[in-house]
């Protein structure tokens, strides 16, 4: 095996390594803030709870298409099983714009509805979950640079979302504790605000995956750097076409 193909293979293995240790993080989140959610008379926990289960199947989509990606050519993909990568990250993207849309409709019902006021230790559950996703964040991330891959990078931004979106919970659950009865629903138009940040990631999480399956070329300087490499080459006039795709 070639060692630029080895690489490749042993970075796609890492990548799903990655991707199980964050289906184990929102496994244990996720339940965490369903439950702290239902005791604590919190929807926008609740919804964040959601979000964090739909990470757990986003991360088993993404590994699972790096698992597949990571196979070798065989008769009936002589060019390998890599677009399993990016049709991954489509998943996963329309699963984040469909719970965004789910989530703002259960929002709108529950700001309609008199509710408790959510109970102030739900904020702790907050804290820990906004740590432990923005750490991971920035865990995987730096590894999805290191090895440009689309599936990875979306995974990371889906712990950003999670950040996210537990700032924004914590914000409407202090709110509504600090402005008593008539903020009671703050922490339901928190989880409102949080749905316009999901859709939106959602959206940009999808984009640069369809670009992939499209085999739209590479823009800016790694084109220039190919045509700069051939015509380098002794003998080479002029570069007319360069074409390429990831």
């Amino acid at each position: 095996m070639a060692p630029q193909a080895h690489a490749s293979k042993k970075n796609l293995q890492t990548g799903a390594r990655v991707a199980l240790l964050g289906l184990v993080v929102n496994v244990v989140l996720a339940s965490a803030k369903i439950v702290a959610g239902l005791l604590g008379h919190a929807y926008v926990l609740i919804a964040d709870g959601i979000e964090s289960a739909l990470d757990v199947g986003g991360s088993i989509v993404i590994w699972g298409g790096l698992t597949v990606a990571a196979r070798p050519p065989d008769q009936t993909h002589p060019y390998g099983h890599g677009k399993a990568e990016p049709i991954a990250a489509i998943v996963v993207a329309l699963g984040v714009l469909a719970a965004a849309l789910a989530i703002a409709i259960q929002s709108v019902r529950e700001i309609l509805l008199p509710h408790h006021a959510p109970a102030p230790w739900t904020l702790v559950v907050l804290i820990v979950a906004v740590i432990v996703k923005e750490v991971l964040f920035r865990y995987v991330i730096r590894f999805g640079r290191k090895v440009e891959s689309t599936a990875v990078k979306t995974d990371a931004w889906h712990h950003r979302i999670d950040a996210m979106t537990s700032t924004a919970a914590f914000i409407g659950i202090s709110m509504a504790l600090i402005g008593g009865k008539p903020w009671q629903s703050a922490d339901d138009w928190a989880a409102l605000v949080a749905c316009v940040l999901i859709g939106w990631n959602g959206y940009r999480l999808a984009r640069p995956a369809f670009f992939e399956i499209m085999d739209t070329a590479p823009r800016g300087k790694f084109i220039r750097s190919i045509r700069e490499a051939a015509s380098s080459v002794p003998g080479v006039v002029e570069v007319e076409k360069c074409r390429a795709r990831k």
